[in-house]
Parts: structure tokens; sequence; C-alpha cells
């Protein structure tokens, strides 16, 4: 069975070396479409499901991995930065405060798709501005949800549930979904 993963990020391929010795990368492009009358878990997937889609839809001979991220506080979705003052207005929002990182996962191929979301709730350190500044300054956030990856050090605090969801790629889940559709 060939595989695909729907995602040019490389912590997501990283991840998914863990289960899958071979695949491709194949990156959906089209833009992302929000419904923002769903519910966050729900919008998750459906995300996941768009992008898996797209690549499928050239692909329809292989099993396609697509998956999205969103970061939710106080009920409200946060993406990937729209420039460097929106990662620091985002940053000082979650600091010192919870929120919760959902990841929705969407695996098809010609026979079956089936799809699922992890939710991991992550507590931020207090950030101070100096550190917001330099961490932004060196670029980091600027490709990921919430404006933060949880493997940079000094801004999380703890986490309770999947770890490598709030990278990107929740591990356990995602195999789970490429058993089923094999």
């Amino acid at each position: 069975m060939d595989f695909i993963l729907a995602s040019a990020s490389p912590r997501r391929r990283e991840l998914l070396s863990q289960i899958l010795s071979k695949f491709e990368v194949v990156p959906a492009v089209a833009e992302e479409k929000v419904n923002i009358s769903l519910f966050p878990e729900q919008m998750a997937v459906e995300l996941a499901e768009h992008k898996c889609e797209e690549v499928f839809f050239k692909n329809d001979k292989k099993t396609v991995i697509g998956l999205d991220t969103i970061v939710v506080f106080g009920g409200e979705v946060l993406g990937k930065p729209k420039n460097k003052d929106d990662a620091v207005s985002t940053l000082k929002k979650l600091s010192g405060k919870t929120h919760f990182v959902i990841t929705g996962v969407c695996v098809k191929n010609r026979f079956k798709k089936v799809t699922g979301f992890d939710k991991t709730e992550v507590k931020f350190n207090i950030l101070t501005d100096e550190f917001i500044k330099q961490y932004v300054d060196g670029g980091s956030p600027m490709d990921k949800a919430g404006s933060y990856g949880i493997q940079d050090g000094g801004i999380v605090k703890e986490y309770f549930g999947s770890y490598t969801n709030v990278v990107g790629l929740p591990v356990t889940l995602t195999k789970k979904l490429i058993d089923e559709v094999l």
C-alpha cells in the first residue's frame, strides 16, 4: 500500500515516520475554508478531510493522510498567525492560561475513509514581553496554530493528553485510523 501525507510540515513528516517507513509528501494547496458554525472538533476534522480529499483526487490509487490542527482558547479558534503582530497578540493572550489543541485526522483510500480527532489540554508558562518578542523574531511561531510549538522551550508549563497531537500528528490516533483502512 502506497501512502501520501497531505502536509508540508516537517514535524508531521517526522512523526509519521514513527508509524510508516515509506510515504510520499504531497501538500494540499487549496485555501482552508472554515465553517465557523461547527464545534471546534468538527472543524478540525472537516479541515483535515478537505486536505485529504484534495490530494486523494489526484492520487486515487494511494492511501492519503490529511491533518489539521487548531488551538481553542475561551471558545475562540486560533489558527496560524497572519503576521508577527498577530503572533505576539496570540502569545500574550495565552500567557499563563490554559487552552486546547485539537488535531483532525482523515485517512482515505479507494475502499474506505475514516476520520477522528485528538484533543490535548495545554497550560502556558507566564511569558514576558521580552521572551515573546525574541520568540516571534526568531520566526518559529509563523507556521504554527496558536503561534507556538510545544517542542520550543520555555512556553508550555504542562499538558494533559497527547504530546504528538500538540506537535501536529497524534501518533496513536493516526496509527489506529491507518489500520482501519487497511
